[in-house]
């Protein structure tokens, strides 16, 4: 399975389940057969059972823990509000943060990578100078972030 692949299917089923009230399920299931479909990236889903796993599992982490990441989010956010940014970058903070503080399967550079990575293809020019700016913040601070838990 490609976490790339999988983060943004994360991604696009967060930003589904935000703006149209659909369940995980539905829009997980949509965007995975979307992307077996979409011959443009040349993409094969040869693990569609254990990506669907993945994707769900990481979508109702960050659900679950939703408050609680935008709250760290909100204190590294100097000068903006969780409501004031792109629907995509939120999305793609709540992700990062998840992988860094709630799961232990991807070290915090890693996640943060892939969130600067995620934001340039799916944002707007600035984003990933955006998201590295938040992250290089909140990377500096995750031991701690982990042991208020």
């Amino acid at each position: 399975m490609k976490r790339r692949l999988a983060r943004e299917i994360i991604v696009q089923s967060l930003y589904q389940m935000e703006m149209n009230d659909v369940e995980v399920t539905e829009a997980v299931e949509m965007l995975i057969e979307e992307a077996a479909d979409e011959n443009e990236t040349e993409r094969v889903i040869t693990d569609e059972t254990e990506l669907k796993a993945y994707v769900i599992a990481h979508v109702n982490g960050v659900w679950e823990h939703k408050m609680a990441i935008d709250e760290m989010l909100e204190h590294y956010l100097k000068g903006w509000q969780m409501s004031r940014l792109s629907r995509v970058d939120r999305q793609i903070l709540r992700l990062a943060t998840f992988e860094m503080i709630f799961a232990s399967d991807v070290p915090a550079k890693v996640a943060v990578n892939e969130a600067i990575d995620l934001a340039k293809h799916f944002g707007t020019d600035d984003s990933g100078k955006f998201v590295n700016g938040v992250l290089g913040k909140m990377i500096q601070d995750v031991d701690t972030l982990r042991a208020d838990l």
